[in-house]
């Protein structure tokens, strides 16, 4: 089991520029859980992490790590404690797998240390997790999309913090391979008791692996609590500007969302196949639908 540690924000706001994107946010994330947040494009779930994460210091306020300013923390220090795997991350020119896993362990490096059989067993351990140990001699610049953020995921593994920061890590993962990488991150919250915080924007995949989730909404936090309280069509509603309904996944329990667009709903398609109906009906039988008058007969063809 990990230590437990605790992170919070404390009147929080951050921005690009001239622009405001969180203001004031007050938060305190459970340790040991799965946190998600949630959100509509834009409104801070990845500059919330990246502040979380030290990349981006506050315009005001703080980010705490056990009492600690995550800003006034050394780089190399925090690191042996939170990882982070940010939305987009850059891959340098030419690495391979192999290197690029045991960057993960750059972290745990002291002036003038060799790496030892600890290090490899954590490479070996992440790619495995991962299912990318048969990639490792290859050039991360060869890998398809999934293949790579399976890789940087292996990598943040590799980095064995207790707690784990993950912006959309199902990104350009097939449905397989999402549900996999869900399942793994589970795994080790259950074994090791890592705290894992992640943005995710399917709903019900946040519904269905989230303990806690965390709903951001006009610059600050909308909600925040157990996944079965948050998760509701109110919710959806304010944050999304969506109408849904919100189910029991028959699979998991939890709640479903199943939103409500201007087609393809069952209402809608009954009343389209009822005027279809009457169309149909009225083109064999020349009588003319219910509400519409007859056509008059042409002036002299009595």
């Amino acid at each position: 089991m990990t230590a437990s540690h605790s992170l919070s924000t404390e009147d929080l706001t951050l921005g690009y520029g001239d622009r405001t994107v969180i203001e004031g946010l007050d938060l305190t994330l459970a340790a040991g859980r799965i946190t998600v947040i949630v959100g509509a494009n834009a409104c801070g779930k990845s500059t919330l992490l990246r502040s979380m994460s030290r990349l981006l210091a506050p315009r005001a306020g703080r980010v705490v790590l056990d009492g600690r300013e995550v800003h006034r923390t050394p780089a190399k220090e925090l690191a042996r404690t939170l990882g982070l795997l940010p939305q987009s991350p850059v891959t340098p020119e030419g690495i391979t797998v192999l290197d690029l896993v045991g960057r993960g362990r750059h972290p745990h490096q002291r002036a003038f240390s060799r790496w030892t059989a600890k290090d490899d067993a954590a490479v070996a351990a992440a790619l495995e997790a991962t299912q990318t140990t048969d990639l490792m001699d290859r050039s991360v610049d060869e890998l398809s999309g999934g293949q790579r953020q399976r890789v940087w995921i292996a990598m943040a593994l590799a980095q064995q913090t207790d707690l784990l920061l993950l912006d959309e890590p199902t990104t350009f993962l097939d449905i397989s391979h999402q549900v996999e990488v869900l399942d793994l991150l589970t795994d080790l919250n259950r074994t090791r008791g890592t705290t894992i915080v992640m943005v995710l924007h399917d709903l019900n995949l946040a519904a269905r692996y989230a303990d806690r989730l965390i709903a951001l909404a006009s610059g600050g936090l909308h909600a925040a609590g157990p996944t079965e309280d948050v998760m509701t069509r109110d919710m959806v509603r304010s944050v999304y500007g969506m109408e849904s309904r919100v189910i029991e996944d028959p699979v998991s329990g939890r709640p479903l969302v199943l939103p409500i667009g201007r087609h393809h709903t069952r209402a809608a398609d009954d009343e389209t196949a009822e005027a279809e109906t009457a169309e149909a009906e009225t083109a064999d039988d020349g009588t003319a639908p219910a509400g519409r008058p007859e056509p008059s007969a042409p002036a002299g063809s009595r």
